[in-house]
């Protein structure tokens, strides 16, 4: 039976409290943005367009914000449905429609963007910038090397 590195172990924690912090995250994305008709899934999707300044494929929206296609797609459906989001031609791909946000989701998104400024500087409170910025430099090679292992993952499959 394999043991872990120090390093290895100290990652092992690392991903147990990510796992945590996803969970808590949720719920309170969940919180605030239920006043908005939203959930965490809806509003993720949402920030993903409205952080990219222009629409976006379903395949793109997925990949910045580690999502599945489907549920991103099952996602969009329901933004349709609801008003918030409408789907435009792709001139480079026939087949994945461009995915763009409503002016009544523009709203709701700014509604909500206002809400969750006060909500993450009231939680970064006390914690230096310093450590954040360590924090995310960190999670971002995480997510990088998980990508890397993904990738080569699904070409040793294909081979």
């Amino acid at each position: 039976m394999k043991k872990r590195t120090r390093a290895g172990e100290a990652a092992t924690k690392l991903v147990l409290a990510i796992f945590r912090a996803n969970g808590l995250l949720i719920a309170s994305g969940d919180q605030l943005s239920a006043s908005e008709g939203l959930t965490s899934a809806r509003w993720q999707v949402m920030g993903a367009i409205a952080l990219a300044d222009r629409p976006l494929t379903v395949p793109q929206i997925a990949r910045r914000m580690g999502l599945t296609r489907q549920s991103v797609h099952a996602t969009v459906k329901r933004l349709v449905a609801d008003g918030l989001v409408e789907l435009a031609p792709n001139t480079d791909h026939r087949r994945s429609q461009l995915v763009g946000l409503t002016d009544s989701g523009r709203r709701r998104h700014a509604n909500l963007d206002s809400r969750q400024a006060e909500w993450v500087n009231r939680l970064a409170r006390g914690i230096g910038g310093p450590e954040l910025e360590v924090s995310t430099r960190t999670l971002e090679e995480l997510c990088a090397r998980l990508e890397a292992e993904g990738q080569r993952d699904r070409a040793r499959s294909a081979a």
